[in-house]
């Protein structure tokens, strides 16, 4: 509205100045030499108006003439943009789908309207490795490191591509390079700490963690805890050469992380050799107090070297004080229990755990029934339990089972990676039962899992009904260890039509009397067990328990003593690789 109204006024503004001049007397008189021209006023403003809009429109003319040739190119190069743009687009779109043949066609037509622009660099590098054409993705990686702008992006997929063609060297040096040129760069920083720790250049690892934590790559919780791995490794690697590094390292590394297990073990060990026991056994215990584990145990128990067995079993009693019903305390309690043959002390230690065992525990009790009583019978029932029961806890990471602690992952070279946990693959899992021995087994199923297993009663029976399309089977076993097996017939059906059939049916018993028949059935509960918490995780499939006892077995087919399974040695180089 307001618009109009302001056209409006200047409309009768400029109708109002016409008419003004319009009005004005007098004459306009142009001379020039013999040229004369005389006029009145208005022709004259009219003819001056005109003259200067044909000057405006031949500028116009000749500026667009002049002009013409940088807007078409500007607008080719407009058009040639939006194709690349558009072809970009759709070809990230096909990357992410994993059309491989559309993001080829999208890359070349990219390459063909803006053979220069990154996203058309990565949208080829991308198209390449998706059909798996490395030579292709290496030349697209190396055109976008030669730019300043897609250096480091370029140098990633370089170092990408290197390790897919298992060149480590060429690996090392391209990530090496792009930490100089970025040092904040987090992809960088951890390619070449992993290369360090797996050369065992622990000294070139901890120069690298300080630069990460001065870049702001990682917090100082997370610092603290990694240069303690690496000062523990160093520790380890240097113990026989440099006893002195060795010794600061572990302090450090167990001051830095009390409750990393092989730090305070070592760092006990040097404590103790320098004949600062109290300070040894305080490190031992407060790492037992956050997580118990066997290798704190056996220093613990040896950190007087020399002492008697019944010694080192008061010491591992004194360590567990605070947590006596641990898993790991118990089988410390056993082994030194063993050890200086106080085979009662050791049994009670291991009661809560032998209804279910893991293989240390049976491998403790088969060594138990054979020092204490010479029972070889018993031993060896043990000792093949064992080859069965439920796994123990071991190094692992990254689905790799070390039987000692090591820094880093050699999965996929990740720090810290080793947790002392149960192997995922070794979990028991849900199963189903059948009793084969029952005449009924094929209605006796039940699931094996503790919290689907009530505990049974003796002034309950427990009832197993069984209907098929002719008879009913009702089974009840009683306090007797006995069950009736009442069969009821079903109701009659059509009389027979001939006498034949006739016949037959006279010759049936009556309906009304049902036959009965005893069957020995075991004494309930049929399938309990003792109640087991349920697995945290997903579990796997495993076979049953307890193979049981080959009773005709000749005494000399048993060892004097078990060997021990494979696994953690427990011993002060428990955790020292293998050479």
């Amino acid at each position: 509205m307001l618009r109009i109204i302001l056209f409006l006024v200047i409309i009768a503004l400029a109708a109002a100045g016409a008419a003004w001049v319009a009005e004005q007397p007098g004459d306009v008189v142009l001379s020039w030499n013999a040229w004369r021209a005389e006029m009145r006023l208005p022709v004259f403003i009219l003819g001056l108006g005109a003259a200067l809009v044909a000057i405006g429109l031949v500028w116009w003319i000749i500026t667009a003439l002049l002009r013409a040739p940088g807007r078409m190119k500007r607008g080719r190069f407009e058009r040639r943009s939006g194709r690349a743009r558009h072809a970009i687009t759709q070809g990230l779109l096909a990357v992410g789908h994993g059309d491989a043949a559309a993001a080829r066609q999208h890359a070349t037509a990219a390459r063909r309207h803006a053979p220069h622009d990154p996203l058309a660099l990565l949208l080829q590098a991308q198209s390449a490795q998706l059909e798996g054409d490395r030579e292709g993705a290496r030349r697209a990686f190396l055109a976008m490191a030669g730019r300043d702008d897609t250096k480091s992006l370029g140098m990633r997929g370089l170092y990408i591509e290197a390790q897919r063609s298992d060149d480590p060297y060429a690996a090392l040096a391209i990530a090496e390079e792009a930490l100089l040129l970025q040092p904040n760069s987090a992809w960088a920083s951890q390619a070449v700490l992993g290369f360090r720790c797996a050369r065992a250049d622990w000294t070139g690892a901890l120069e690298i963690l300080e630069t990460n934590l001065s870049a702001g790559l990682i917090d100082k919780k997370a610092f603290r805890r990694q240069r303690a791995v690496l000062l523990t490794a160093r520790a380890l690697d240097v113990e026989d050469s440099d006893e002195s590094l060795s010794r600061d390292s572990a302090l450090e590394a167990n001051k830095l992380a009390p409750t990393l297990v092989p730090a305070a073990v070592l760092a006990a060990k040097h404590l103790a050799q320098t004949h600062q026991v109290r300070r040894a056994m305080k490190v031992i215990e407060t790492a037992w107090q956050a997580g118990p584990h066997p290798d704190l145990a056996e220093a613990y128990a040896h950190i007087k070297p020399g002492d008697a067995p019944n010694l080192r079993l008061a010491r591992v009693e004194n360590l567990i004080a605070k947590n006596q019903q641990d898993f790991e305390s118990a089988l410390a309690i056993a082994r030194a229990g063993i050890d200086a043959g106080a085979y009662a002390r050791a049994r009670r230690a291991l009661e809560p755990f032998i209804d279910n065992p893991t293989q240390r525990v049976a491998m403790l009790m088969a060594e138990i029934e054979h020092g204490e009583r010479g029972d070889t019978a018993k031993a060896r029932a043990w000792t093949l339990r064992a080859v069965r029961a439920l796994p123990d806890a071991v190094w692992t990471a990254d689905g790799y089972i070390s039987d000692h602690w090591r820094p880093v992952s050699p999965v996929t070279g990740r720090l810290d990676a080793f947790q002392w946990q149960v192997p995922l693959a070794a979990l028991p899992a849900k199963k189903t039962v059948v009793v084969e021995d029952n005449p009924f087994h094929d209605a006796l199923i039940a699931s094996s899992a503790p919290e689907a297993l009530p505990p049974a009663k003796t002034d309950e029976p427990v009832t197993v009904t069984i209907e098929t399309a002719a008879e009913a089977v009702v089974v009840t076993p009683t306090e007797t260890e006995t069950a009736v097996v009442t069969i009821e017939p079903e109701p009659a059906a059509d009389k027979p039509k001939d006498a034949k059939d006739k016949d037959a049916a006279k010759a049936a018993p009556e309906p009304s009397a049902a036959a009965e028949t005893v069957i020995p059935m075991p004494s309930p509960p049929l399938f309990h067990r003792r109640a087991q918490p349920a697995p945290p995780v997903i579990p796997i499939v495993r076979a049953p328990d307890d193979p049981g006892v080959d009773e005709d077995a000749p005494p000399e087919e048993f060892p004097e003593r078990a060997p021990a399974p494979a696994g953690q040695t427990g011993s002060w180089r428990g955790y020292r690789p293998p050479r």
